[in-house]
């Protein structure tokens, strides 16, 4: 709706030009063809009377020149003023879609609860924002340069403009009931004072944050970081193992867990799996004859991994289990237990 209506203002002053141009371009000719009048002289005269300053003619007009100069003063009136009420319109209406626009995502960002706040949109932010995206997670983003939140805001990608390191801005952001803190930015200290805040603000969020250097890594997990994530460790590590063991990795990047119609990983909540009396284990699920899919790993409650489990292994409230297949193997899955 705000775009239709810039687009008819932005319309509506282009229109208000060219009707100057002409009125610009009817006296100039009037002026040099009625009155003699040189070309500088006649677009001096035309000036001066659009904008009804009052100063004297360059010369004498006669009464064919003195009708015209009225029909023109009367024409420059409404061509004027509407040039000028179009052009204050934009203006104001401008300011205040944008306050409009301000207080539609604030509304909804205070109507968000167990979401997701990233610090920094800068280029880890950036793709934590777009995974999130295709999961459908709510988030909100937490910028301090208004250019790359004019830039990136959109109805899919809420913005808080501010630093993150001030708790004022951490509350808007709705710092106290997220599910989780993501600190993206690019300097360690940063990333530190941002986690002591919302670790004191709130106590049962998950926290992650990003570390440029290795000692930052146990400052950040004093801190009250559940994870510390150090990119150039990670960039490292992959780029060995594709010389070490280059097909796996090459396997292995080619699993998808995001998208809609690519995803080859997934994990699931155990509470959402089972919902009758029968199912006790694994093998009582048989995701693989119901679905295709193959139980990989298994999460306790306690928090604990297990790799390929057995399929004798108890399934207990609040574990989850990470199931292998194909795209559309994961999407019987999804549709068989209504997990979209």
């Amino acid at each position: 709706m705000s775009n239709r209506l810039i687009q008819l203002f932005r319309t509506r002053i282009y229109k208000a030009i060219m009707l100057l141009v002409v009125l610009l371009f009817v006296g100039v000719m009037g002026f040099k063809l009625l009155s003699g009048y040189s070309l500088v002289d006649a677009l001096y005269m035309t000036v001066i009377t659009i904008t009804t300053v009052g100063f004297g003619e360059v010369a004498p007009l006669d009464d064919n020149a003195k009708i015209f100069t009225i029909f023109l003063i009367l024409a420059s009136v409404f061509i004027v003023g509407y040039a000028l009420t179009v052009i204050t319109e934009y203006i104001l209406s401008s300011n205040n879609i944008e306050e409009l626009k301000q207080k539609k995502m604030k509304k909804k960002i205070d109507n968000l609860s167990n979401h997701i706040i990233i610090c920094g949109y800068g280029r880890n932010g950036k793709q934590a924002a777009k995974k999130l995206l295709a999961h459908k997670n709510p988030f909100v983003i937490i910028e301090k340069n208004k250019e790359v939140i004019e830039k990136f805001q959109s109805e899919d990608i809420s913005f808080v403009y501010g630093n993150a390191n001030e708790d004022e801005v951490l509350l808007e952001a709705g710092v106290d009931r997220a599910d989780t803190l993501i600190s993206a930015l690019p300097n360690d200290a940063d990333n530190l004072f941002i986690v002591l805040s919302a670790r004191q603000i709130n106590k049962a969020m998950r926290i992650i944050s990003r570390a440029s250097q290795e000692t930052s890594y146990k400052k950040l997990k004093l801190a009250g970081a559940n994870n510390v994530i150090l990119p150039d460790r990670i960039g490292g590590d992959h780029m060995a193992s594709l010389v070490v063991v280059p097909d796996l990795i090459e396997f292995i990047d080619n699993l998808s867990i995001v998208g809609e119609d690519n995803i080859n990983i997934e994990e699931v909540n155990v509470d959402r799996l089972y919902n009758t009396s029968n199912i006790r284990t694994i093998k009582d699920l048989d995701l693989r004859n119901k679905t295709g899919c193959t139980v990989i790993g298994f999460k306790g409650s306690g928090g604990e991994y297990i790799v390929n489990p057995e399929a004798e292994l108890k399934l207990v409230p609040g574990s989850k289990v990470i199931v292998l297949g194909r795209p559309e193997q994961i999407q019987k899955l999804n549709t068989l237990y209504n997990l979209d």
